[in-house]
């Protein structure tokens, strides 16, 4: 996965967890792209201590998510999902077996949502 989609997956499933300091400065490091510089200047510190203050913040969303494993889940019934409404479009699937793979689908999801 490309770095930045992964830091915004990562921060869109867990920078809440983050403090607001920890979110400002990660937020303008990876949406607004600015540098470690800028980001040191605007908040008053040095250019080491944003680069170990995003390195802290990488780390702890990192760990979050493989604790928890929220990114990886959801990516798997999006699949799931993504093959159902396949499915539901192709006219070669007899009604029965659609019914069959809907049912099979939801036993699937309601299994990682456990």
């Amino acid at each position: 996965m490309e770095k930045i989609v992964e830091q915004g997956l990562l921060y869109d499933f867990y920078g809440e967890l983050l403090t607001d300091h920890q979110k400002k400065v990660y937020e303008d490091a990876v949406y607004n792209d600015l540098s470690l510089v800028e980001i040191a200047e605007e908040y008053d510190i040095s250019k080491q201590g944003v680069h170990d203050l995003l390195k802290r913040c990488t780390n702890s969303l990192e760990a979050y998510e493989n604790k928890l494993h929220m990114i990886e889940r959801t990516e798997k019934i999006r699949k799931q999902l993504d093959g159902l409404k396949e499915a539901a479009v192709d006219k070669k699937i007899k009604d029965e077996d659609l019914r069959t793979r809907i049912l099979e689908t939801i036993d699937l999801i309601t299994e990682e949502l456990s």
